[in-house]
């Protein structure tokens, strides 16, 4: 199965709302009129597209006002066209390994899948033939570490952990790196605590770990990705706000997209943060975490059921 049928199946309700929805508008050769317009700004709005909802639809009234907009086919293919203006396609991901150790820091809120992205990241690394180090700084919530050592084993990955609870979270970090140079890792993943982004004392703490990384390779942490929830929808753009004015984001993970009916929000992230979405969580399992690709991505949620994935 390729990554556009894989796509299309696990953002199924995402798809449903948009694509099939847009079928649905269109049923029994409707034309278009200010009715069905209106009836698509709500599509949209409930996808989680946010403000780009009312701009999306501004513009196909004015496409069709202009006489360039007949029917469906015409609607699917503008919004498609528009949607991936919105999306920054990133880097590719072999530009990762531009450090050994290549040190990332993820950060994210309780309850983000934050825990089990990493998990995802190592295994994806792994079966890239890197050989990668999980270092547990996430000291605030006691089964934390308990959890990431456990998904650590079923990767076969290393870990570094300290065993007894309210540990500094700096100095996991501190003796993470040293780990990860004294082993000759090529990713080091050091998870953090859940922080609630309205806790000013946690976001310090998270300010303290960076400082200590980079006390030992400057240039690092290389990465910093923020996890967020995809079934929270816009309420994920005010999250990632706060941690951007905390720490120097490089780049975002949408766990969960699986589960909500609200990926668009992916839209409306990137829109206001103007940060790349590296991946996206569409299930349970280990090797349920894809590179975001913007056109694939697109194609899933906009595309029709049948017939040619670019329409």
């Amino acid at each position: 199965m390729g990554l556009l049928d894989r796509l299309k199946s696990r953002l199924g309700k995402t798809r449903a709302a948009i694509s099939d929805g847009l079928s649905g508008l269109f049923r029994g050769g409707r034309p278009i009129d200010q009715a069905l317009l209106d009836e698509l700004e709500e599509l949209l709005y409930t996808s989680d597209l946010g403000p780009m909802a009312g701009q999306l639809t501004a513009e196909l009234a004015r496409l069709h006002k202009r006489g360039e907009l007949k029917g469906e086919e015409d609607v699917r293919a503008c919004l498609r066209t528009t949607l991936l203006e919105q999306l920054n396609p990133g880097q590719p991901e072999s530009d990762l390994y531009r450090a050994k150790p290549l040190v990332i820091l993820v950060v994210g809120v309780n309850g983000s899948g934050k825990t089990t992205s990493i998990a995802k990241l190592a295994h994806r690394f792994q079966t890239q033939g890197k050989r990668v180090l999980l270092g547990a700084a996430d000291t605030f919530r006691a089964a934390a570490a308990d959890q990431l050592e456990i998904w650590a084993q079923r990767n076969g990955a290393e870990i570094v952990r300290q065993k007894h609870d309210g540990a500094d979270p700096a100095a996991v970090a501190y003796d993470s790196v040293m780990a990860a140079q004294a082993r000759g890792v090529d990713v080091l993943l050091i998870d953090t605590a859940g922080r609630l982004h309205t806790q000013h004392n946690l976001m310090e703490e998270l300010a303290k770990v960076r400082r200590v990384i980079q006390k030992q390779i400057p240039e690092a942490p290389h990465e910093t990705w923020l996890v967020l929830d995809g079934t929270n929808g816009q309420n994920a753009v005010q999250q990632a706000r706060y941690f951007t004015e905390a720490v120097e984001v490089t780049g975002l993970i949408v766990a969960k997209l699986d589960g909500t009916a609200r990926g668009g929000a992916v839209f409306a992230i990137q829109g206001a943060l103007g940060l790349p979405v590296k991946y996206v969580g569409t299930g349970e399992t280990l090797s349920d975490l894809e590179v975001f690709d913007p056109e694939v991505f697109v194609d899933a949620i906009v595309s029709k059921a049948v017939g040619n994935a670019h329409a």
